[in-house]
């Protein structure tokens, strides 16, 4: 099994599956279909006949349990999660895979573009796989790691019961879901008909991760209408849009950025801007971990955009705001126990537990607010969404053994 999670990983990352922002349709792109098609496809050549791609892109099935019906009854229907889209930041396809084996430090040279390498100065992770098998593009794209990596370890779980009923366990869905990268991955998924009651999903990050809290999420569009006049006769009659927008991002706290933050350190950020005299636009993002800091957050960003207004009362500003998710923490809390399993699976895989926020978003912390409680685990990704990314073999196979562990876990939580 551990050089089949490798197999499929090599396969799943050639498909090109990037998503798309500002598209209103779930799947945001169509090709995300082509590895939807292929999964259905090898699931039901595993024994899942219920295994079936919707017309929105999410690849649902059931492995159906190998216990009596009284012993199923009494444990709850596990569903692991990844998702098959990838992040529009980077190109995602023509993806080249390569593979370093048994990887003794230094830096690692990308053959598609000379001008980058993976440095362990720059991401001291890479330490910690000396004499390990690293996967990465060839520098072109990225790899795809976040989150076919997922997909692989879910894949071969599936595989890997299949092949040895030997294995007990209880009922488990599957569900790969597409445009999780532009925030829409669970929009469309009926989770009160998938008849699960506990998630998890594999979705990125290093060996050993277990991520249980999540930012609280706020964003949305800034739009400021000027009026465009001849430069040299514009003294009392031109507004501009483009420096009334300079201004405002300039109010923002500079000591709360993604480039001045870590930890549990939340931020502003404005990742898109574009206009003209006449019209200047940008997007945005607030996050924090905690949801009172995250609102006083977003009434500072009102206060700014009113004092701007009555400094430019030419100038028509309009901001378009809305709360993203919250943290998952607030739900899991409610159910201890699905995370404890969670780091006992770790543990029983023989690697270094390790518990941090996702600074950033995850399906799950969607569905932990739709009734289903879902952590993330890895699934050995590092630096994601950069042509620098990167995926450790031992991550993606002991990926594979937690997730045997936690199934395992909940029979004998179950005195099974």
């Amino acid at each position: 099994m551990p050089s089949k999670v490798l197999d499929r990983f090599l396969r799943y990352v050639k498909i090109h599956t990037t998503s798309q922002e500002d598209v209103d349709e779930i799947p945001s792109t169509k090709r995300q279909f082509d590895l939807a098609n292929l999964l259905v496809k090898e699931l039901k050549e595993l024994g899942l006949t219920d295994a079936i791609v919707d017309e929105h892109c999410y690849v649902i099935a059931t492995l159906n349990s190998n216990l009596s019906q009284e012993l199923t009854d009494k444990i709850p229907v596990l569903c692991f999660l990844a998702h098959m889209d990838t992040s529009p930041e980077e190109p995602g396809e023509n993806v080249k895979p390569q593979i370093v084996k048994n990887y003794q430090g230094g830096d690692i040279a990308l053959p598609g573009n000379p001008d980058l390498v993976i440095s362990p100065s720059e991401t001291p992770s890479l330490k910690k796989f000396i004499g390990s098998d690293i996967v990465t593009s060839d520098g072109t794209t990225l790899l795809g790691g976040d989150d076919k990596a997922g997909v692989a370890v879910v894949m071969t779980v599936v595989a890997a019961l299949v092949a040895d009923p030997t294995i007990k366990h209880s009922t488990i869905k599957i569900v790969f879901t597409p445009d999780e990268e532009v925030g829409h991955g669970v929009d469309a998924l009926d989770v009160e008909s998938l008849g699960a009651d506990i998630g998890y999903t594999l979705d990125g990050d290093e060996l050993g991760v277990l991520e249980s809290e999540t930012f609280n999420a706020a964003g949305g569009t800034l739009t400021i209408t000027g009026f465009n006049f001849h430069p040299g006769y514009a003294k009392d009659k031109m507004v501009n849009a483009i420096r009334i927008m300079a201004e405002i991002i300039t109010r923002f706290p500079k000591d709360q950025a993604p480039e001045t933050t870590e930890k549990m350190e939340g931020y502003y950020h404005v990742y898109e801007a574009k206009g003209s005299v006449n019209e200047a636009k940008m997007r945005f993002i607030l996050r924090d971990f905690d949801l009172n800091e995250l609102d006083e957050k977003i009434q500072n960003l009102e206060d700014i955009v009113n004092q701007i207004q009555k400094q430019y009362p030419k100038a028509q500003i309009v901001l378009d705001l809305k709360k993203q998710y919250k943290n998952m923490k607030y739900q899991l809390d409610k159910v201890p126990h699905v995370v404890e399993y969670a780091e006992e699976a770790i543990k029983r895989a023989n690697i270094e537990l390790i518990r941090k926020p996702v600074r950033g978003g995850t399906d799950g912390a969607r569905l932990s607010y739709m009734g289903l409680p879902t952590p993330n685990i890895f699934a050995g990704s590092i630096n994601f969404h950069s042509k620098k990314e990167f995926v450790p073999v031992i991550a993606l196979e002991k990926s594979v053994e937690t997730v045997l562990n936690l199934i395992q876990i909940y029979l004998e939580k179950s005195n099974l």
